[in-house]
């Protein structure tokens, strides 16, 4: 089974670029989903977090309290390393749990890692890479519109991955997320068919 290592910054529509070929027959193991489960109360990452930072940085309920997280970890660099230093590990034997439990009829999946090209951790694990891109003043537009942050916050964010020229040159492949969803879709239908045709190949060649 191929596995396509799916990235893109914040507000470039990775989400809806992997929603997209899900509803096409792909499988998707989304670390982004497993850093959101290991959060919640009494998961691992909830207990890593309170033993590195206290239990301040729970919410009532003994979740991650994802905010204050955010702005401890962008204003403190030595605490943003061990977080990860912490964390990582964690999402990644997850990751390669869910991709081993896939069924062989799969022909393809996306494994996606917002930060997959700054981590390197998941380099010999895909086959190939996808980024999902768009102009970095759209990309700042859709991350204040939807998460209500300020401009400043959004760059802040956008500051903690690679610049958007060094994600272009690692990528194998490329989506372009600058038009309206029936555009991106095609993309995503294109991409899916040649995915699937590979799968269809190298069956036949096994």
């Amino acid at each position: 089974m191929r596995i396509i290592g799916l990235t893109g910054g914040i507000g470039s529509g990775k989400s809806t670029v992997a929603e997209a070929f899900v509803a096409l027959g792909a499988a998707l193991v989304d670390t982004d989903q497993i850093a959101h489960a290991l959060s919640q109360a009494g998961q691992a990452g909830a207990k890593a977090v309170a033993q590195l930072f206290g239990d301040d940085y729970l919410n009532d309920a003994g979740s991650i309290d994802r905010a204050k997280l955010r702005k401890r970890i962008f204003t403190d660099a030595a605490a943003k390393q061990r977080l990860e230093s912490a964390l990582h590990p964690l999402i990644y034997a997850e990751a390669i749990r869910q991709l081993a439990a896939l069924p062989d009829s799969v022909p393809y999946a996306l494994l996606a890692v917002p930060l997959l090209f700054e981590t390197g951790s998941y380099a010999g694990i895909i086959d190939q890479s996808l980024l999902v891109d768009c102009p970095e003043e759209l990309q700042i537009r859709r991350v204040m519109a939807r998460s209500q942050l300020s401009r400043d916050e959004v760059l802040a964010i956008m500051h903690q991955q690679l610049p958007r020229a060094a994600k272009l040159a690692l990528a194998d492949e490329v989506i372009l997320n600058d038009a309206d969803l029936d555009s991106l879709l095609e993309k995503v239908k294109e991409l899916h068919k040649k995915y699937t045709q590979a799968h269809e190949s190298e069956q036949d060649s096994a």
